[in-house]
């Protein structure tokens, strides 16, 4: 077996959650685990300059031979919680079954920390010294606040850092994307979607259950969620999403293929046509609302006096978050509050120039019967911060994922080929050989 598969198992099996407030993260659990990726990856923390941020995360500096502006890859140590219910091998197990590693964080996103962190080990014990500064960019809280990758971007910031390109997770090659697709799709996100968190809430009297009243908080809130899951805001096809539909028409199946090779000048029909391929080319088209949190009475014969839902937005480039409230509060009308809880605008988008195809020649390479194309990232990322910094910043992960790899992200099951592990290797040591001076 692979070296780096024993290296991810050994870090998937330390449980690095994160959690909202006010529940703090399992400390040790984190130090535990920056031990366990020095034990893992001597060189790295030998040769590297290495600086610790926002509590847990990394900061390396890997000097190069030249001058030249740098380039930052990321990742994240953190994972978002699992409970056993619903897996079949122990989420924390690392347990290797069906030529795969299971476990949280294999995919999201350990599997790509182990995967640089393994590049850079590799090429280091090989004499080699890349063609400028390459800086390795972990947070430890990505799925929750970010604040680790913002302390990054300060530090950076101070030492005069503007670097050449910033490569996060995001893409990936991904299988199933489209019906009717054969050949995978190498996405690679040149923006990403603002996340926004809203509150609904619904107030009024509570009391005993035995005597309740029409109309009260949980029944206006619940008509309000209604109202919320029926609507939509204006559909829009942003410039990285039509140069996808470009780049695929030629693969497309006959029906798709003159509509998408004409994308520019047919956008209202496809904004018609992808609602019916499925959730993912869906929300391509338009900001999305989804209801995730849910909170009453505590108790099952009293009457909630307050009722709240959390709604996760993700912004479509063209919305704003204040767009985005405005249509909130017209669409759930009087008798519920909406409040922002933490807001993020979407990520400016970043050219398609020649970093951008240093990352696309590189998928060719190690992934040829892949389509690579720009498109928008419909997850949060740490990358967002680092635009204030860089005007190229990319998210793709060098891993193929099947449509049922996706879907378990964040929830049951999640699982890396152990190929697939090996080929994002190699595609990180080919990025870094050839980093142009």
């Amino acid at each position: 077996m692979d070296p780096a598969v024993a290296k991810l198992q050994a870090l998937v099996r330390i449980p690095t959650v994160s959690r909202r407030p006010p529940q703090e993260p399992d400390r040790d659990a984190f130090e535990r685990f920056l031990a366990e990726l020095g034990r893992q990856f001597p060189l790295v923390h030998e040769r590297l300059e290495v600086t610790r941020v926002g509590g847990h995360g990394l900061l390396m500096r890997w000097a190069g031979a030249g001058d030249r502006r740098p380039v930052v890859l990321m990742a994240h140590l953190d994972v978002v919680p699992a409970e056993q219910a619903g897996w079949t091998l122990p989420p924390f197990g690392g347990d290797i079954a069906d030529g795969a590693i299971w476990g949280r964080g294999t995919l999201d996103d350990k599997g790509s920390l182990v995967a640089i962190c393994e590049a850079v080990e590799r090429l280091l014990e090989q004499g080699f010294t890349p063609a400028r500064d390459v800086w390795l960019s972990f947070g430890c809280d990505e799925e929750v606040t970010g604040a680790s990758a913002r302390a990054a971007v300060a530090t950076l910031r101070e030492r005069g850092v503007r670097p050449w390109f910033v490569l996060d997770e995001g893409g990936a090659i991904a299988h199933e994307a489209f019906p009717g697709f054969t050949a995978p799709l190498g996405v690679v996100g040149v923006s990403e979607k603002g996340s926004t968190t809203l509150e609904l809430v619904a107030t009024g009297t509570g009391g005993h259950s035995s005597v309740p009243v029409r109309g009260g908080p949980t029944a206006r809130l619940a008509s309000a969620i209604t109202r919320l899951d029926r609507a939509s805001m204006a559909a829009r096809l942003p410039e990285p999403t039509l140069e996808l539909f470009t780049r695929l028409a030629p693969h497309a199946p006959a029906p798709l293929r003159a509509v998408l090779g004409r994308a520019r000048s047919l956008t209202p029909a496809l904004i018609r046509i992808l609602p019916r391929l499925g959730a993912e080319a869906a929300a391509l088209t338009r900001t999305t609302f989804a209801v995730t949190t849910l909170k009453g009475s505590e108790a099952h014969n009293v009457l909630a006096d307050t009722a709240r839902a959390g709604v996760n937005a993700r912004i479509m480039p063209g919305d704003t978050v204040a767009s985005v409230t405005d249509f909130v509060r017209r669409t759930v009308g009087s008798g519920v509050e909406v409040h922002v809880v933490d807001a993020s605008e979407p990520s400016p988008v970043s050219p398609t120039d020649e970093a951008f195809e240093l990352v696309e020649a590189a998928i060719g390479e190690v992934f040829p019967d892949a389509i690579p194309t720009p498109y928008v990232v419909m997850a949060a990322t740490d990358a967002r911060f680092f635009t204030t910094i860089c005007d190229r910043v990319y998210r793709f992960t060098p891993f193929r994922m099947s449509r049922d790899q996706r879907v378990a992200i964040h929830g049951a099951d999640e699982h890396l080929m152990l190929s697939d592990l090996l080929d994002g290797v190699r595609w990180y040591e080919l990025l870094l050989r050839r980093l142009p001076r």
